[in-house]
């Protein structure tokens, strides 16, 4: 992310696309980051800026107290400006050897070279050609809402994990407030394609003592390697139950 000097109206701009189609500016929840930012900015973001200011006023929404409990590492405001990733990219870019770099492709070697290279291109393909084909895998951010302020979260939460079902595997949550101290669930899953999203949605909404609605708010395609970071992709500030 880069959005320079959020004290000026092209850092606000800036802010503004970025939050086009994010609720935060880290993640599913409230967290550090969003507390850096909000802190930068020393005026409230014109109504033009739709993005920036619906963000501006929920972070706003919480007290100081509040948003020094939101989950994550508090980086430094150049952090989001874009100078630290920058250097940080400059100084990689610096440490590559070239030497390092051994192209299995390339043309420019001897005879020698040139078997060496064939026989490691030909392990290669054997050993790719035995592997099984993944399975494939999406990524869900599930929005559960209660009836009312007096419903028990951590119950809802309870049921909503006891559901089990062949390849579906949960995650973390973290309930975040929506109005009229009103709190829902935002929880992270992942299921093989094997399982029906109406199955899922279906099988939670039989709470109905507890849930009022369950909407997806992300569905994505997740490669196995990256199953682990998704499902801990939702933490919660520390007054917030999170599992």
């Amino acid at each position: 992310m880069n959005f320079g000097d959020l004290q000026s109206d092209d850092g606000l701009v800036l802010l503004n696309k970025f939050l086009a189609d994010k609720s935060y500016i880290e993640g599913y929840c409230p967290s550090q980051g969003d507390v850096v930012v909000f802190e930068a900015i020393k005026k409230v973001p014109s109504a033009d800026l739709e993005n920036a200011l619906r963000w501006y006023n929920h972070i706003s929404s919480f007290d100081d107290a509040e948003r020094q409990k939101f989950q994550g590492q508090r980086q430094s405001l150049e952090y989001y400006k874009g100078q630290d990733n920058q250097e940080k990219h400059e100084s990689k870019l610096s440490s590559v050897n070239p030497a390092d770099n051994f192209d299995l492709f390339s043309n420019n070697d001897n005879e020698e070279e040139s078997e060496i290279r064939k026989q490691r291109v030909k392990a290669y393909i054997e050993k790719n050609a035995k592997k099984s084909a993944p399975i494939a895998k999406s990524g869900i951010i599930l929005d559960v809402k209660p009836w009312d302020d007096e419903t028990n979260m951590e119950e809802l939460e309870k049921n909503v994990r006891s559901i089990e079902l062949d390849g579906l595997i949960w995650g973390t949550s973290c309930f975040v407030p929506i109005a009229y101290g009103i709190r829902i669930l935002k929880i992270a899953c992942v299921i093989e394609n094997k399982v029906s999203t109406d199955l899922l949605e279906e099988r939670i909404t039989e709470f109905e003592d507890l849930i009022q609605s369950v909407d997806i708010a992300l569905f994505r395609n997740t490669p196995q390697n990256e199953e682990k970071s998704f499902l801990q992709h939702l933490s919660a500030p520390e007054s917030a139950d999170v599992s």
